[in-house]
């Protein structure tokens, strides 16, 4: 071959070679490079944050999520996974910039795991409409209703398909717990209610506590399900603890601030019932945003690596 051919010839497959060593390095085992992309790979607090697309069955279209790896200490080591749900208008990126997370979550050993808030690029009917519905608002729930029971499975993707993905792709082990903020919140207690015994724990930052009386969870049970008095009582936490025993109610550490904007009108943490641990933990000053978030994630990533160790 010609020297500009052998060489072209060469960076091809060095590149497919180095893909095939990249999803060895991922998983373990031999994974074939075409199950999924990484659209970005860097160094950080001694491991390494992926954002990664595949091609979800649940949704039917492409998703992305963000993962957080620690370096492994040996060739088989399985890390305990903590599973982030971000709120509204988020993507998977949000949470992992603005959130002062990993050098906490490096610290405990866990992998991170953080998808992105809803299916994108479908084009449905009022997808766009508002920063509340469709695009970034998915709420982490099974659609009922058309045009949108088709593709937004959000509750089977972040319950089901996401984590046997990350099982199988990195490293993670059979432990898991979850945790969010506002929308993130509600999807992840419903998430940790509806799975009993899957997740190992479960916390919140100023979540939506009982949407079916409050005007987000109103518009999106609207939205996406069929029979919204009915339904919407299946996806609401306030109704779902009701259900349950006091004895039975599981311990969700809730931080919630004092200044939220939203607290009155949308997430209504007084509506829920006595657990069997504290209820809500309110503090003074601080509002909906990143930095209430940054504020208290030490402490909601100690809470559940004490339940995943």
């Amino acid at each position: 071959l010609p020297d500009a051919m052998l060489s072209s010839a060469l960076r091809v497959a060095a590149g497919q070679c180095a893909r095939r060593v990249f999803a060895r390095q991922l998983s373990g085992a031999h994974v074939p490079a075409g199950d999924f992309k990484v659209l970005q790979r860097q160094r950080c607090f001694d491991g390494y944050i992926l954002r990664v697309e595949h091609s979800s069955s649940s949704t039917r279209t492409p998703m992305r999520f963000a993962v957080y790896q620690p370096d492994a200490r040996h060739p088989n080591e399985k890390f305990p996974m903590l599973l982030w749900l971000s709120g509204l208008t988020c993507d998977e990126t949000n949470f992992i910039l603005k959130a002062g997370a990993l050098g906490h979550v490096s610290g405990e050993r866990l992998v991170l795991v953080c998808p992105d808030t809803s299916p994108r690029g479908l084009g449905l009917p009022g997808d766009r409409d508002s920063y509340d519905f469709g695009e970034g608002a998915a709420f982490y729930l099974s659609a009922t209703a058309e045009p949108y029971k088709t593709n937004y499975q959000m509750f089977n993707y972040v319950s089901e398909e996401l984590p046997e993905f990350v099982q199988t792709h990195f490293g993670v082990g059979q432990n898991m717990s979850v945790a969010g903020h506002s929308m993130g919140g509600l999807g992840a207690m419903n998430v940790f209610l509806k799975n009993p015994g899957k997740f190992q724990s479960v916390s919140a930052i100023a979540p939506i506590c009982n949407p079916t009386q409050c005007p987000w969870g109103k518009k999106a049970f609207a939205g996406y399900l069929r029979n919204p008095e009915v339904e919407g009582k299946e996806w609401d936490p306030v109704e779902l603890l009701n259900s349950m025993p006091q004895s039975q109610r599981p311990p969700i550490l809730i931080h919630q601030g004092t200044a939220d904007e939203f607290l009155t009108e949308q997430l209504k943490p007084e509506n829920l019932p006595p657990l069997s641990g504290p209820g809500p933990l309110y503090m003074e000053g601080y509002d909906h945003g990143f930095y209430f978030i940054a504020t208290v994630i030490e402490s909601h990533i100690k809470y559940h690596s004490k339940f995943l160790k």
